[in-house]
């Protein structure tokens, strides 16, 4: 089976001074191989197909066969690296925690160990009528959650 880390190590390799970034790499027991990259102005299909083919330059099928897939991180898929946290500030995430509460907001700022949102919520103040908007900021460290989506809204 082919090493997971010798992929990665390839594939940071190849991304040196380049301004996508690794998502994840996988490699299952049957040797498909799974790349998912990223940039701060997207992937395109020209950069998968560059990486593809220089991970193919580096691995022999004659010593092991596998199966390759280079692309990019899909829109709707869960953040797995700090970089689409940073690549995302100011974007509307949807973050689940891991005690299972759910909250929609735009990411504010990110950090080493975690991230912030602002979130609306409607709260009636004391002798009004009418529930009013507030913002409320709310700090998350990353081993408290469980997934960070981008969302999308069709308006």
């Amino acid at each position: 089976m082919i090493e997971q880390q010798k992929i990665y190590d390839l594939v940071a390799s190849y991304l040196v001074g380049k301004a996508v970034f690794i998502v994840d790499v996988t490699v299952s027991p049957d040797n498909s191989i799974v790349v998912e990259i990223d940039s701060n102005q997207g992937v395109t299909i020209d950069e998968c197909v560059a990486l593809n083919q220089f991970l193919e330059s580096k691995l022999d099928r004659d010593i092991e066969d596998f199966d390759l897939e280079v692309g990019s991180a899909g829109l709707s898929a869960p953040f797995k690296v700090l970089q689409q946290y940073e690549k995302n500030v100011g974007n509307e995430v949807e973050v689940v925690t891991r005690k299972g509460e759910k909250y929609t907001g735009v990411l504010e700022s990110v950090f080493s160990d975690g991230f912030t949102i602002v979130i609306e919520e409607k709260v009636r103040e004391e002798g009004a009528k009418r529930k009013k908007t507030v913002e409320r900021v709310l700090q998350f460290a990353f081993e408290e959650v469980k997934k960070t989506n981008y969302l999308i809204r069709f308006k």
